[in-house]
C-alpha cells in the first residue's frame, strides 16, 4: 500500500458517531443549546445510566428478526419510533424542519412538528410526512386554539400538549453563554417578527425571556379538559412521570402519554424517564398507548422501552444531530442505524417481529418502590 494513499474516511457506524461528527459542524453555543440540560445535568445523565442498567435476557433458537409496521397514535410507522418535538431545527441547518420531515417521510415515522418549529406546519406538512404537532400552554388560549385549527387544516394526525415546561429550567450552558437566536431563525408559528428570544442579555437565556413571556404556568387538568373538547385529534398529553398524573390524563381524555423528564431540560433531579416507565404503563393499564423520552440512543434502547411496557419511543437530540451533519440525509441516516440495531436486536433476542419484544424479560428492571396506599383509577 502506498504511504501516500488517502486515508479511508469510515461513515458513521452508531450515534455516537454521529454525534461526535455533528458537534463540528455548529457553533459552540448552538451545541449548548442542543446538549445542554438544566442546573448540574443531573437528570440528562441519568436518562444515560438508567437505560444502561436495564439488562435484556435474550432466548435462542428462534429465528431471526424483522421490523414489522406498527401504528403510533393511530399513525402509520414502520418502526415503533416517532421524532420528537424540538425547537428551531434552522439553528442547526438551513432547510430545518423540512429536512427533517422529508427524512421522517422517508423512514416511515410520524414527525412531531414542535410549536416553536422554525419553518410554518404547513410548509412542514406539504413535505407528505405523517405530522403530529405539539402544544405548549400559551396565556392567549385564542393563540393556541387558531394553531389547532392549523395543524387540523394543515392534515396533522395527532395533537401533543407538553406539559412538564409551565416555566423554562434554568439551563445554566444557555446563561454562561447568553444565549440568544440568530436574526433569521425565529418561531414563525407564533411570532414571524423578531422577539425577546432574538435580544442577547449577560447572564440571561433569551429563549427563556421569550417563553416566560407567551407561556402560561397556571395550567392545569381543566385546561386539558378544554384542550381535549376543541378537536377529534388524538391527543398526546407529553411529560409525564408519575402514574396518577398518567392515569388522570388518560380520564381527562388523553389517548396517549409520553413518559419523559423533557431530555433532562426541566427540573434537575427528577427521575430518569425509563426508572418509572413500568409504574406509569401499569396506572395507564390498556386505556393508552404509552411512549418513552429522553435517552434514546440506539435499536436496544428500543427494545428496552418496549419490554418495559412502552408502544413506542421518541427520539430527539440525534435527529438535529444527523440534520447539523448532512441535512435530511443525515436525519435519514440516524433512522436507518435505529432501524437496524433494532432488527439485529430483534434476531439476538430471538423476537420474530416486533411485538415480542414485549415479552423480553428486562433484569433488573428499573423500577421504584411505589408509594404505599397509591391507587390509581
Amino acid at each position: 500500500m502506498s504511504d501516500t494513499m488517502a486515508p479511508v474516511i469510515a461513515p458513521p457506524v452508531g450515534l455516537d458517531d454521529v454525534e461526535r461528527l455533528a458537534a463540528t459542524c455548529v457553533p459552540p453555543d448552538v451545541w449548548d443549546f442542543v446538549q445542554g440540560g438544566s442546573g448540574s445535568e443531573l437528570t440528562l445523565r441519568a436518562n444515560r445510566a438508567a437505560l444502561d442498567d436495564v439488562a435484556l435476557v435474550p432466548r435462542v433458537l428462534r429465528g431471526s428478526g424483522a421490523v414489522t409496521a406498527t401504528s403510533l397514535v393511530s399513525t402509520p410507522a414502520g418502526m415503533p419510533v416517532a421524532i420528537a418535538p424540538m425547537a428551531y431545527h434552522e439553528l442547526v441547518h438551513p432547510e430545518g424542519e423540512t429536512a427533517t420531515a422529508r427524512a421522517a417521510r422517508a423512514a416511515d415515522v410520524p414527525f412531531t412538528v414542535g410549536m416553536l418549529s422554525s419553518r410554518t406546519l404547513e410548509e412542514i406538512a406539504e413535505t407528505g410526512a405523517n405530522t403530529w404537532f405539539q402544544l405548549y400552554w400559551l396565556t392567549d388560549r385564542g393563540r393556541m386554539l387558531d394553531l389547532v385549527r392549523r395543524a387540523e387544516t394543515a392534515g396533522c394526525r395527532a395533537l401533543m400538549v407538553t406539559v412538564d415546561v409551565p416555566i423554562m429550567g434554568r439551563r445554566l450552558r444557555d446563561l454562561r453563554n447568553a444565549f440568544a437566536l440568530p436574526s433569521q431563525v425565529r418561531a414563525v408559528n407564533m411570532d414571524p417578527a423578531p422577539t425577546r428570544a432574538h435580544a442577547r442579555t449577560a447572564g440571561a437565556s433569551a429563549v427563556a425571556e421569550h417563553t416566560r413571556a407567551a407561556f402560561d404556568p397556571s395550567a392545569s387538568w381543566q385546561d386539558l379538559e378544554w384542550l381535549r373538547a376543541q378537536s377529534r385529534l388524538p391527543l398526546v398529553v407529553k411529560g409525564v412521570l408519575d402514574g396518577a398524573d398518567a392515569a388522570r390524563a388518560v380520564s381527562c381524555g388523553a389517548d396517549a402519554v409520553v413518559v419523559s423528564n423533557h431530555g433532562g431540560r426541566q427540573f434537575d433531579g427528577a427521575p430518569a424517564s425509563v426508572t418509572v416507565l413500568p409504574d406509569v404503563r401499569d396506572a395507564v393499564g390498556d386505556r393508552a398507548e404509552v411512549l418513552l423520552d429522553s435517552g434514546i440512543r440506539s435499536g436496544t434502547d428500543i427494545l428496552r422501552a418496549l419490554a418495559l411496557g412502552a408502544s413506542g419511543v421518541l427520539v430527539g437530540r440525534p435527529v438535529l444531530w444527523g440534520l447539523a451533519l448532512d441535512g435530511a440525509a443525515g436525519v435519514e441516516q440516524v433512522l436507518s442505524l435505529l432501524r437496524t440495531e433494532l432488527a439485529d436486536g430483534l434476531t439476538l433476542l430471538g423476537c420474530r417481529e416486533v411485538g415480542a419484544a414485549a415479552q423480553v424479560r428486562a433484569l433488573p428492571g428499573p423500577r421504584p418502590v411505589p408509594p404505599s396506599g397509591v391507587r390509581y383509577p
